[in-house]
């Protein structure tokens, strides 16, 4: 699949924790009816059949939606389901290699916090950039805010899309217009929402 800035729009990235007894993939086909652009699968503490099979039947539920499957970190997982992408952070294995992996077959998106480290992600060929936290999260304790500036900055220094992650809700996400992103990457401000679809809907229908 051809990478298109515009499937950044309205990023979620899976969260568990944000269920509340809820079933995952009602949860995650809530958020696609309401205008979600890409999935990303995000899971730590599962076995790796029990990571390909979440997968595979998540990929058949993005593709009724023509919404790309991203895997977070698991470049053999997002093979052997044919997702369309995996996304690395800055302890994972290069940008470069899973290119070379995969055969330039994946969308890959690199997490990165400074502009040095977006230009490396850019240089060894990842499709985006996901930039954060933008605000505190609960989804990683050990996340510190970066400023608005620096978002500024990575935006305006690198000719790949943008997407901020970290933290965004429905309620702060308006502080980020003006800052060169392409989209969000939101996660318990849509899967712990009480009407994801409806906040979904929101999301999908900002400017940025």
């Amino acid at each position: 699949m051809n990478f298109d800035g515009k499937f950044l729009k309205v990023y979620v990235v899976t969260d568990n924790g944000q269920l509340r007894g809820r079933d995952f993939f009602e949860v995650v086909e809530e958020s696609l009816k309401g205008g979600v652009t890409l999935i990303q699968l995000r899971e730590k503490n599962i076995t790796s059949r029990e990571y390909y099979e979440k997968a595979l039947k998540l990929h058949e539920l993005t593709k009724k939606y023509n919404v790309p499957l991203i895997i977070n970190d698991r470049v053999d997982i997002a093979l052997a389901v044919g997702a369309e992408g995996v996304h690395v952070g800055q302890k994972d294995i290069p940008v470069s290699e899973v290119k070379r992996i995969s055969g330039g077959k994946l969308i890959v998106g690199a997490t990165a916090n400074t502009v040095e480290l977006a230009l490396e992600a850019e240089r060894q060929g990842a499709d985006y950039i996901g930039s954060g936290a933008v605000f505190a999260t609960p989804t990683k304790d050990d996340a510190k805010p970066m400023s608005l500036d620096t978002l500024k900055n990575i935006t305006s220094s690198v000719n790949i899309p943008v997407c901020a992650i970290g933290g965004i809700n429905i309620d702060n996400v308006e502080k980020l217009k003006g800052t060169g992103i392409k989209g969000v990457a939101v996660s318990s401000g849509i899967m712990g929402a009480d009407d994801v679809y409806g906040v979904s809907k929101r999301f999908f229908d900002l400017k940025f």
